[in-house]
């Protein structure tokens, strides 16, 4: 039995994880250690904003939204003829579902039931009586979902 061992150890293997931690702060830094750039992907968010048409208030959202670090932004629209469609796929990628009314949150959760089930979804009321980047659709934009992403 002995003869298939290899001959030098694997010293990664001998270690327990405990030990390997306690070892690393000893030398100053964190076990497992991650690179900055691994950090930052880990802590990117995936938002998705839904309104009807996918002209107007999810656009200006995502727009918004696209420009902020470690936050990836996407638009969808929950009608037909909407410029995109929301797709489970999107729904599948979004951490987190923000729709513009209540009306969208109960079209996702009818036709993609298993997508949303688990979801962090939230409903921000804001009517479809604004133009694309309104300054005042801006403002609602962004002191409703602020607060949702800085927690």
């Amino acid at each position: 039995m002995k003869e298939n061992w290899p001959r030098e150890k694997n010293w990664k293997h001998v270690y327990t994880r405990s030990e390997k931690r306690h070892r690393a702060r000893q030398l100053g830094f964190e076990y497992p250690h991650e690179s900055e750039e691994n950090l930052a992907k880990s802590e990117t968010i995936n938002v998705l904003f839904v309104c009807s048409m996918n002209q107007w208030r999810s656009p200006t959202a995502e727009s918004i939204y696209s420009k902020r670090p470690f936050v990836n932004a996407r638009s969808r629209g929950t009608s037909r003829s909407a410029r995109r469609t929301v797709t489970a796929e999107d729904l599948k990628w979004a951490d987190i579902v923000f729709v513009m009314e209540d009306k969208h949150k109960q079209r996702l959760q009818s036709e993609y039931p298993s997508e949303v089930r688990y979801k962090e979804l939230h409903v921000l009321d804001i009517p479809d009586n604004y133009q694309f980047m309104d300054p005042e659709l801006i403002i609602e934009i962004t002191e409703s979902v602020d607060p949702i992403l800085a927690r």
